[in-house]
Formats: structure tokens, C-alpha cells, sequence
């Protein structure tokens, strides 16, 4: 199932957002684990480090709408050209649109999740 998603999604787009999901979860965990140490780095550059964190999920957000985009200009150039579609084509084809911004989402929110966690313990 998962694996059908990422072929219609488009492997392009779906590779990026999976690369950016890795990096922010590599990101996570070298930064997150320097953040929680006990030394002594200022407080704004543990900030910093988590910040990128949450770049990186913004950057999967606007490249899930990008692919998302690309493939809605490519679905309404094939029906510009064929001269119509059925109503079930149509639908179709915008839900398929949709699953890279989906996944674009996901890792948004998994990375925001991640940033709030390490953020909190930095307060403590």
C-alpha cells in the first residue's frame, strides 16, 4: 500500500520528501543529542541547531505543494489536449495530485514534533 502511494505520488518528489524526512531525523539526533548535553554552548546556539529542524520540515511542506502543482499543470495540459475527461478520471487524478503534499505534511508535522520535544528540554 505504502509503496503504491510513493509510485503515484511521482518518485521524484517522493524521493526528495524521503531524503528530507531522513535528514531531518539525522538532524534530530546529532543536534538533539549536542542540544541535551551538559556543556557549555550558549543557550542561542542549541536554539539554533534545533531551528534547522524545523526548516527542514517547512522545506517538505513546499516541496510536496511544488510536486503537487507540477502534477496538476501536467493533468490539466493531457486534458486541455485530449479535449475532456470522465468526472472519475478527473477525481482520480487530483487525489494522486495530492499524495506528495500529504507526505509534504507528514514529515512537517513529525519535525515540528520533534522540535517541540527537544525544545522543551532545553527550557528544563
Amino acid at each position: 500500500m505504502l509503496i503504491d502511494l510513493f509510485f503515484q505520488g511521482g518518485v521524484l518528489f517522493m524521493s526528495v520528501l524521503t531524503l528530507l524526512l531522513i535528514l531531518a531525523i539525522v538532524v534530530a539526533f546529532v543536534n538533539g543529542r549536542a542540544v541535551l548535553s551538559k556543556d557549555q554552548e550558549p543557550l542561542e546556539e542549541k536554539r539554533a541547531k534545533l531551528s534547522y529542524i524545523k526548516s527542514i520540515g517547512t522545506l517538505a511542506i513546499i516541496v510536496g505543494i511544488f510536486g503537487q502543482l507540477l502534477g496538476l499543470i501536467s493533468a490539466f495540459d493531457t486534458i486541455e489536449g485530449v479535449g475532456g475527461v470522465s468526472t472519475p478520471m478527473l477525481i482520480g487524478g487530483l487525489k494522486v495530485s495530492m499524495i506528495s503534499t500529504l507526505y509534504g505534511f507528514v514529515i512537517f508535522i513529525l519535525a515540528n514534533i520533534i522540535w517541540l520535544v527537544l525544545s522543551l528540554k532545553l527550557r528544563k
